[in-house]
């Protein structure tokens, strides 16, 4: 993987498909076309109105300013098409545990691109972050995220709320395999 420039977005990080780039602000009519789709949005806590998609972009923003990483949005290097995002925020940041994470937008489903995009994010967190762990979890009925999760060595540890679908999800953890004994 690296660094790459596509159309006028600059990538810090690439897959032989993906370019990741940073959100900016004037990054709302893309975030709105991830986020603000209902059926992306479903098994998050969606649908998500017009306000709600500006606060997790303010929040992405704040993630990467504040953390150094976000969910990054993510294109298609050929053609430079909006795929949707990837990437980390905090969970257990006095551990070096972060949540790892990807949404996509529908006309991107079954590809592949959530398990490469995934694969990078996880490279990216262990060997530039260096990161003791990854968090994940999926909504219950999200049969696609657990098998990438799985592919990726991710083990369930079990189900955790999470308070903006009100429901348990199912969670995973994957340590860096460089460490010795992971502080999970």
């Amino acid at each position: 993987m690296n660094s790459g420039k596509g159309g006028e977005r600059e990538y810090f990080l690439t897959t032989s498909r993906i370019g990741f780039s940073r959100w900016t602000s004037a990054d709302l009519p893309l975030a709105h076309s991830l986020w603000g789709d209902p059926e992306v949005s479903r098994l998050i806590g969606g649908p998500f109105s017009r306000e709600q998609v500006e606060e997790r972009l303010a929040r992405e923003l704040e993630n990467m300013t504040r953390h150094g990483f976000q969910y990054w949005p993510m294109f298609l290097l050929e053609g430079d098409e909006f795929l949707g995002c990837a990437g980390l925020k905090p969970y257990k940041t006095e551990r070096r545990v972060f949540e790892m994470g990807f949404q996509l937008r529908r006309a991107y489903w079954g590809r592949g691109l959530a398990t490469e995009a995934a694969r990078a994010v996880v490279d990216y967190a262990f060997r530039s972050l260096d990161a003791d762990g990854l968090f994940a979890g999926h909504h219950p009925q999200n049969a696609a995220s657990q098998k990438v999760l799985e592919k990726l060595g991710f083990r369930f540890t079990g189900d955790e709320l999470y308070l903006p679908t009100g429901l348990r999800h199912r969670s995973y953890l994957l340590a860096n395999p460089r460490r010795e004994q992971p502080a999970l």
